[in-house]
């Protein structure tokens, strides 16, 4: 195509004539600018891009000239046939008609006419007939190229589509499709398609030179490389001459086949690049225009089976994937022993195991579809349905919630669940609907109903026997006592007096430890009664009680800060009394026993230290539960193992708490702190 001015030609002839030649130079765009404006009146929808609507146009006209001229100087005119047959071909790609092809050129007869007129410019007659005729075989040409093309296309496209709706899968079509390339355009050596997966281009079919070698090969490339990449990158067909020896061919594979032309073509769907589709020959050094518009028909037919064919695989294996998670699905719901649901927005059962289906006294069957209402009776629906539906609004899910059925007929005998119902989201978020687990507790309530009658009946036990056994012990202590201040009495049965008190005094001990834990165990807690007092003074008097019972044993006491506070003299006492007692079994006797009181912030720290072996790690994470005693020395006989617990329960009393360390080297130390806020001021805790 020609796309510079030409020269300005001479002035008219003698006589007031142009020749033809000079004249269609002259005047090239006025001509072409003319017919642009004559086809946008009559066929606006076919005229948005200029480059398209004038296509070959501007190249017939200078033929046309030089025509003109040739018959001017005396030779014999050629026609420009091809031009019109090209483009016909573009025109029968764009969707034309052959009525408006040829109408494309009879307005440019009249355009060139009425522009003879303007100027008042006429070539001779034989010039006249020169444009007439040559306009008329353009015209000729035109439909002819157009009609035999068109029919060709039409049988191609029609065979593709009967191998679409043959072939089950995309690597059955593509084969047939680039051999009925090959039978329809003759001078095809070999034909290729590569589809996109990623950023690569894959080669999926191939038929003809190399193909059996590439396919094996399993031939892929980067998505921009070489001529396929440019074609990819830029979504335009691209025709190559000489491809062997061409910079973007560099596969030797492909230069080693003496390849001469290679046309290629972007398959595409809307903006997506789907692959690239080639045609090669050793035989010709390009392919008629004719034969790449019968290959771009072929391949832009075939793209929208080879989308569909990757879209149904797609669906296929999505499909089995979900008809895998199905029947898993339904293999751990048959096989679970909770009972579980799935329900949509409108609360109808989608999936229903049998547990649930048995609790709800219908087969599985029977609940696929319908609604929680049509399933349970209504007053059950009326206090479900709300709960289900604030779940799907608000995304939250409920947990524990307990709930008793009796049977279908509610004459059954009571059976205790825990539900938990939670949102199914959809992989955006979105609420698709209601999972529910329902799981049988009524093995575990009779459980815990078993341990809390077994509980009560201990606690009960232990209160009884603590208090029935009081009265005997007084009654043995005091009789000892009077039998100690007779003066007749031996040594010998003054050391048996002796032995009996302490007995006695320490199953006092045992008897009031075992009543403190009962009431614990059944009050919640400790009862403490608060009233002002100095822990100086309590810790003192413990010391001083203590002292008299152990005379060979050393104690100390250290006293910093004001020791006044709220709290329950005689509950602290116990927890001197029960330190220094755990001390002074476990301590070595040749070391001290020191107890400190101080005060730290708005609390008083009670810390009771002895020397001696640290406690045992295994033992550390059960030294204040009850019944739990030391299995060596004196602690394991003298003691139910309820001192360190009681020591517990009145630090939680007083909203304080206990800890210990023990270290070898350093001895053990037990720390009590203390709150001393007024009770007005602080609500006491449960025991824990």
């Amino acid at each position: 195509m020609r796309d510079q001015e030409p020269p300005q030609p001479p002035g008219p002839e003698p006589g007031g004539h142009y020749r033809l030649a000079d004249f269609l130079r002259r005047h090239r765009e006025d001509i072409l600018s003319d017919w642009e404006h004559a086809l946008r009146e009559r066929h606006a929808e076919h005229t948005s891009d200029t480059n398209l609507l004038r296509n070959q146009m501007p190249e017939f006209l200078d033929r046309l000239a030089d025509a003109a001229e040739q018959a001017q100087e005396g030779q014999t005119p050629q026609a420009p046939q091809i031009i019109s047959g090209e483009h016909a071909l573009q025109r029968l790609e764009l969707g034309y008609e052959p009525g408006e092809v040829a109408l494309e050129y009879g307005l440019l007869r009249h355009c060139i006419f009425r522009l003879m007129e303007r100027t008042g410019l006429w070539p001779g007659l034989s010039e006249l007939e020169l444009l007439d005729e040559t306009i008329d075989q353009g015209i000729i040409s035109a439909i002819t190229s157009y009609v035999q093309v068109r029919e060709r296309m039409l049988q191609a496209l029609e065979r593709v589509s009967r191998a679409a709706l043959e072939s089950e899968a995309l690597d059955s079509f593509l084969p047939r499709l680039l051999k009925l390339l090959m039978e329809t355009a003759v001078a095809v050596d070999g034909a290729s398609i590569l589809l996109r997966e990623g950023e690569r281009l894959r080669l999926r079919a191939a038929v003809g030179l190399g193909a059996k070698q590439a396919l094996a090969d399993g031939f892929s490339m980067p998505l921009d490389q070489g001529l396929t990449g440019q074609v990819a990158t830029g979504r335009q067909p691209r025709s190559v001459r000489s491809a062997a020896t061409h910079p973007l061919l560099s596969h030797e594979p492909l230069r080693a086949l003496g390849i001469r032309a290679v046309y290629s073509v972007p398959l595409t769907h809307g903006e997506t690049l789907i692959g690239v589709a080639h045609m090669s020959s050793r035989t010709a050094f390009d392919f008629s225009e004719s034969d790449k518009l019968l290959f771009r028909a072929m391949v832009n037919r075939a793209t929208g089976f080879i989308v569909q064919a990757e879209l149904a695989g797609r669906e296929r294996l999505i499909r089995a994937e979900a008809q895998r998670s199905l029947a898993q699905l339904d293999t751990l719901l048959e096989a679970s022993p909770v009972g579980i649901a799935f329900l949509d927005q409108e609360l109808r059962y989608l999936r229903i195991n049998e547990t649930l289906a048995n609790i709800h006294g219908h087969p599985v069957e029977f609940h696929q579809g319908k609604r929680v209402r049509d399933v349970v009776p209504g007053w059950v629906a009326d206090l479900y349905e709300p709960l289900f539906r604030r779940v799907l609004e608000t995304g939250e899910p409920v947990s524990n919630h307990e709930f008793v059925s009796h049977g279908p007929d509610c004459k059954g005998p009571a059976r205790y669940w825990l539900g938990n119902y939670y949102p199914v989201r959809a992989e955006g978020g979105e609420v698709l609907g209601l999972g529910c687990v329902v799981v049988d507790i009524t093995p575990l309530k009779k459980v815990e109903a078993e341990l809390r009658r077994s509980g009560e009946l201990r606690e009960q036990l232990i209160g009884v026997l603590g208090h029935d056994l009081r009265n005997p012990l007084n009654a043995i202590s005091a009789s000892a006592y009077l039998l100690q201040r007779t003066e007749e009495m031996s040594d010998g049965a003054q050391r048996a007096v002796e032995r009996i008190r302490t007995s006695a005094g320490r199953m006092a001990r045992m008897l009031s430890d075992i009543l403190d834990f009962a009431r614990s165990s059944v009050g919640g807690g400790l009862p403490v009664l608060r009233e002002r007092v100095n822990l100086h003074d309590i810790a003192r008097g413990a010391m001083e009680e203590l002292q008299v019972a152990h005379p060979g044993r050393r104690l100390e006491l250290v006293v910093r800060g004001d020791g006044w506070g709220w709290w329950d003299a005689d509950r602290l006492a116990q927890v001197v009394g029960n330190l220094l007692t755990n001390a002074l079994h476990h301590g070595r006797p040749d070391t001290p026993v020191r107890v400190e009181v101080r005060e730290e912030g708005s609390e008083m720290l009670l810390s009771v230290h002895n020397e001696g072996e640290p406690i045992p790690a295994e033992l550390r994470a059960t030294l204040f539960q009850p019944f739990r005693r030391g299995t060596t020395g004196k602690a394991a006989t003298r003691s139910v193992g309820l001192g360190l617990y009681i020591v517990r329960q009145v630090a939680h009393a007083h909203g304080g708490e206990v800890e210990v360390r023990s270290n070898k080297g350093e001895g053990t130390t037990f720390t009590v702190h203390l709150p001393r806020t007024a009770p007005e001021d602080r609500t006491m805790p449960p025991a824990p």
